[in-house]
């Protein structure tokens, strides 16, 4: 029989809803001290991480903002993908009765929120997959509104911007995308792009590569060249945390490139706020391991 994880499943709600991951928290402490001395800038870092300090320690959310839970589970051959769900579900359920979750499920018809985080069956967003072995491993993303509203998808070649079908093309629309956004979607910023795919697997590729940790260089050099110069010339722009000006608008660039059809050429830029919360749960032997 399936073991129930659905309390297992909930802590890990917590910890992304509440606990910055360590990479990410360093990145941001490393951009305040790049930050001039009694700046704007600096002063908004300061104010970012006395906020996920104090999340960290009360268990409240890092932001009003909980976002939609998109989860990733790789699972065994043999266990329930419909039994897998309805745990998460009931995870996040509880996740939101006990305020770890905003509800921030909308019927778009409606208009009506359902007060639990739980739609149809796209929200929570589930993606699973069958592995080897004997562990379950569960990804937990939570992407706010803000982030999504500001990202956005290309397709090449791009006459407005000159941007061929090429990386140098791909440098050109991410550049743009950074320059739109401003300093909407609470900057400063991780970009996630895609490269390839039609215009849902690009979107998903995207996305998947902000699970990459920052310490972790690209194993493609020319991806991880072109993910460096995005980074810096990003942050010549002076956009600054939260658009008020400042040294830092993008902390890190992540870049994942998937096959595409002959016709088509997607970029897509999955904007990621400061915000970037993610956690793993590893079930193993009856015990969960989080990271």
């Amino acid at each position: 029989m399936q073991p129930d994880l659905t309390q297992e499943l909930l802590e890990l709600v917590r910890l992304a809803a509440t606990d910055l991951p360590d990479d990410v928290e360093a990145a941001l402490r490393a951009a305040r001290d790049r930050e001039d001395e009694g700046s704007v800038a600096r002063s908004v870092l300061d104010t970012i991480l006395r906020n996920v300090e104090m999340a960290r320690t009360n268990s409240t959310p890092i932001c009003q903002d909980t976002g939609v839970p998109i989860f990733y589970v790789d699972m065994p051959q043999g266990w329930s993908m419909r039994e897998m769900r309805r745990q998460i579900e009931a995870a996040v359920a509880e996740a939101t009765k006990r305020v770890y979750l905003r509800p921030n499920a909308v019927n778009p018809i409606t208009g009506k929120n359902t007060g639990n985080n739980i739609g149809d069956e796209y929200f929570p967003t589930v993606h699973f997959h069958e592995v080897d072995g004997d562990a379950v491993t569960v990804r937990l993303m939570l992407k706010g509104g803000g982030s999504e509203n500001v990202s956005t998808q290309y397709k090449l070649p791009d006459s407005r911007l000159h941007a061929g079908r090429d990386l140098e093309g791909v440098y050109k629309v991410v550049m743009d995308a950074i320059y739109q956004a401003q300093g909407k979607g609470c900057a400063p910023g991780f970009i996630a792009v895609g490269i390839g795919g039609d215009r849902g697997s690009s979107y998903y590729a995207a996305k998947e590569s902000l699970w990459r940790r920052l310490d972790e260089e690209n194993p493609d050099p020319a991806l991880a060249e072109l993910e460096h110069r995005i980074t810096e010339d990003a942050n010549k722009l002076g956009i600054g945390p939260m658009g008020l000006g400042g040294k830092t608008t993008v902390v890190a660039t992540r870049i994942k490139a998937i096959h595409r059809l002959p016709a088509c050429y997607f970029v897509s830029i999955a904007y990621m706020c400061w915000a970037y919360r993610r956690h793993t749960m590893i079930y193993r032997n009856g015990k969960a391991e989080y990271k």
